[in-house]
């Protein structure tokens, strides 16, 4: 097999960056489609909102609680071709979907696309931090970049191909899978061999803690942390999960005007996670964090207030100053641990996703009962939680 050399300290590893990132656009565009055919799902079986919650709830339960777990497992063995057997996940997933004929396989055929999403984030974390070179906000802004186009871009698929077509018509988004797959491998492949030669050289610099700090502290660290991504993704998921019904009710605009506005909600959110991945590594995870929550703050309490074009203008800046947060967050923790890369990928990526579900749910019964628009006005508090930061260490990678 080829072997690939070692990265510099000013190299990073960009093909395998650009395959990561590419590689986790093809994943996340598969996930955003089970929610965009949540409407199919609901007139072909009859569903209340209910069982549409469950399906949800299966989906998220295997991919948010078995990241931290493959994490950990991973971390002890790692397992280069993990993706390519996730992705095998997916794909079983995809296909009992399209010609599932009851409910009961639909929820089956959303754990199977979950647990690929499990074992995809924690080992491309792992490798992206790897082919780095030093540059972790560069690498992590890559590889996120890939996921939030993928995210974006999957509901528009599945408005122009699924819905007219019908569920079956899934199926046909199976070659993008068989396409990820055996990107996959090569990244594995490519990994495999940077590891050999990394042990060859005994190079592990990036496995040992510099920061000195001790357990309890890095314990405190990590619950500030995950207090931040709450805050985060309680507010994203009022963008992502209500933005055009506020925009609906508020401003009376059509339904296809308000999609239009939220893809633009997500676009400029993958722009903003790769810059400020970029910055992180230049002014540092600590002040990224500051600027990303609580500089979004100011912004967020206006926006209840504003008109439509000002909604929009303010839309784009939070979503491009909050889109840098998840970087700067997921680096600063690995970097308290950064022998458990895997472990906390897993984590927070599995908590970003079944925090920002249960925070849908949450705020969707609250909209019940105030109306979406208030809703709106009492999340705009939520990026207040940045405050917290100033409880994290400036540790030495910080």
């Amino acid at each position: 097999m080829t072997t690939i050399p070692l990265p510099s300290a000013s190299r990073p590893l960009m093909p395998v960056l650009a395959a990561l990132s590419v590689a986790h656009l093809l994943n996340d565009l598969i996930q955003s489609m089970i929610p965009a055919v949540y409407p199919l799902l609901k007139d072909t079986y009859q569903l209340d909102f209910v069982q549409i919650g469950l399906i949800t709830l299966a989906f998220q339960v295997t991919s948010s609680l078995l990241q931290p777990v493959l994490g950990y497992l991973t971390d002890k063995k790692p397992w280069p071709y993990a993706m390519v057997a996730g992705m095998g996940a997916t794909l079983a997933g995809l296909l009992s979907l399209a010609f599932a004929h009851s409910y009961p396989m639909v929820l089956v055929a959303a754990a199977l696309v979950g647990t690929g999403s499990a074992v995809f984030h924690p080992e491309a974390t792992r490798m992206a931090r790897h082919a780095a070179a030093g540059r972790q906000g560069l690498a992590q802004g890559v590889f996120q970049v890939g996921g939030h186009a993928g995210y974006a871009i999957g509901p528009l698929l599945a408005a122009a191909i699924v819905v007219p077509n019908g569920q079956p018509s899934l199926s046909w988004f199976s070659g993008i899978v068989l396409v990820a797959m055996l990107l996959m491998a090569w990244i594995g492949a490519r990994y495999s061999a940077f590891r050999r030669e990394q042990v060859a050289s005994k190079s592990h610099s990036d496995d040992v803690a510099s920061h000195g700090m001790p357990r309890r502290r890095v314990l405190l660290a990590m619950a500030v942390l995950i207090v931040i991504l709450f805050s985060k993704n309680a507010y994203t998921a009022s963008f992502t999960s209500y933005y055009t019904f506020y925009l609906i009710e508020r401003f009376h605009v059509s339904l296809q005007l308000s999609q239009i506005l939220l893809f633009l909600y997500l676009v400029v959110g993958a722009v903003g996670v790769i810059i400020g991945g970029m910055i992180g590594d230049r002014i540092g995870r600590h002040r990224v964090i500051w600027l990303s929550i609580l500089g979004s703050l100011p912004f967020a309490l206006a926006l209840p207030y504003a008109d439509l074009a000002w909604t929009v203008i303010l839309t784009v800046v939070i979503s491009f100053i909050m889109a840098s947060a998840f970087s700067a967050i997921l680096i600063y923790a690995i970097d308290l641990v950064p022998h458990r890369v895997g472990l906390v990928g897993g984590l927070f990526y599995g908590l970003a996703f079944g925090l920002g579900g249960v925070a849908a749910a949450g705020l969707g019964a609250l909209a019940d009962k105030i109306g979406i628009i208030q809703v709106f006005s009492l999340c705009a508090w939520l990026p207040a939680f940045g405050l917290l930061t100033f409880l994290l260490p400036k540790g030495a990678r910080s």
